[in-house]
């Protein structure tokens, strides 16, 4: 039996329940979910004036764990990268770090670790980090943590199958309707469809197959997408695409279609950027995960602005759930590697080791990191832990007034 799917108008009023739902789920759900506020939090600690103004590079802009993954490159290889884009600006390399010290001290909390743990993460961090800026090719990432084998090797064995049960409950050419998939207007039916009868979009998607370049694409299915948290409110549809040979026979790509909006994440004074919002976050994906954007494009429907990508069945999310102390800071060191590695290729070697020696500048504190590093993520913990009871006290007022 199918859930049924709100009208076009009704969509915001459940997308914003939801996301309050998700939020309130526990303190890191509500870390990740809450761009805005890790900003303006971190300009009002005290540690803010120290914050060191790093090169302007391409930055995640929202750089927590779950936006770490790996992602395939279509041909085979796999890579650890940053998974989402959407924040991304030509910014400040310290502000991607403090997300993922705050991200990764959250994630400690979770798993009941010693505060003393959690300032062992920011040591490993700091030095991983500065092991990509030495060499970002051929660096010491370190030994890859337990969290990070695992969906590593899950990712290796997963084919289309398997992606089809994870996002659509069946292995049917279909999108099911109901909790999650929601029918389409039908505008919104006719503007997908004409996307991907463009013939740049057409033969990305081609291009993604290797099989046979005389295959003919065709869109098969299309709803809307309750996926994300930060970014529920905006436009975003799954579109089931056939790739059909001469022969009639089908393959089937599953593509993420995601409005793209002003990111929140603070640009560095005078950068040049892409006017467009999607243009934005593909240009960002391929200076920052080559292995992601390689596989992106900027598309324009309903007067929106959007991006579309193919969702490939290796690329998964990090998933964390507890961590012992010592895998902590296993994967400080290994995932500000990732972090390091994406902002370093940007960088000739005179600014590497410019940026390298004002990081060690600072490293006098009681722990061997940054101090402004570690001073901001203590700031921002408290902040966040406050925010998220605040949050779920509201949550739980709004729930027992609508009962």
């Amino acid at each position: 039996m199918h859930l049924p799917s709100p009208a076009a108008d009704n969509r915001l009023a459940v997308l914003t329940a939801v996301r309050s739902l998700k939020m309130a789920r526990s303190a890191h759900a509500y870390v990740r979910g809450n761009t805005a506020k890790f900003y303006e939090w971190l300009a009002a600690s005290p540690a803010a004036r120290r914050v060191p103004v790093g090169p302007p590079v391409w930055i995640c802009g929202d750089c927590h764990l779950g936006n770490l993954g790996p992602i395939t490159d279509g041909d085979g290889s796999l890579a650890i990268q940053i998974r989402d884009l959407d924040q991304a600006v030509i910014g400040n390399p310290a502000h991607d770090l403090i997300r993922l010290g705050l991200s990764l001290a959250t994630a400690a909390r979770g798993s009941d670790l010693p505060g003393v743990a959690t300032a062992r993460m920011i040591e490993q961090m700091v030095e991983g980090y500065a092991a990509a800026m030495r060499d970002p090719e051929r660096g010491d990432a370190g030994p890859e943590p337990d969290a990070v084998r695992s969906v590593r090797r899950r990712a290796h064995a997963r084919r289309w199958r398997h992606l089809a049960r994870e996002r659509l409950d069946t292995t049917e050419p279909k999108i099911p309707f109901g909790k999650k998939f929601w029918r389409l207007e039908q505008a919104e039916h006719d503007a997908i469809r004409a996307v991907f009868e463009e013939p740049a979009v057409a033969s990305l998607v081609l291009s993604l197959d290797h099989k046979d370049a005389e295959r003919r694409l065709r869109v098969v299915d299309a709803a809307y997408w309750m996926k994300g948290c930060s970014s529920l409110g905006l436009l975003r549809f799954a579109a089931l695409v056939g790739l059909q040979n001469v022969k009639g026979r089908s393959d089937y790509a599953l593509i993420d279609m995601k409005e793209a909006v002003a990111p929140i994440a603070p640009a560095a004074r005078g950068a040049k950027m892409p006017a467009d919002n999607a243009e934005r976050v593909v240009t960002a994906a391929r200076a920052l995960s080559p292995h992601l954007g390689d596989r992106m494009m900027p598309v324009h429907m309903l007067d929106r602005s959007l991006f579309i990508r193919e969702l490939a069945p290796q690329d998964l999310k990090l998933e964390v759930g507890q961590f012992s102390e010592r895998q902590a800071a296993k994967a400080a060191h290994y995932l500000a590697f990732v972090v390091g590695k994406a902002h370093a290729r940007q960088m000739d070697d005179a600014t590497r080791k410019d940026w390298s020696r004002m990081l060690e500048a600072d490293r006098r504190s009681a722990i061997d990191a940054p101090s402004w590093l570690w001073e901001s993520v203590v700031s921002l913990a408290g902040s966040h832990e406050a925010g998220y009871l605040n949050h779920c006290r509201e949550y739980a007022i709004g729930a027992s007034q609508a009962a």
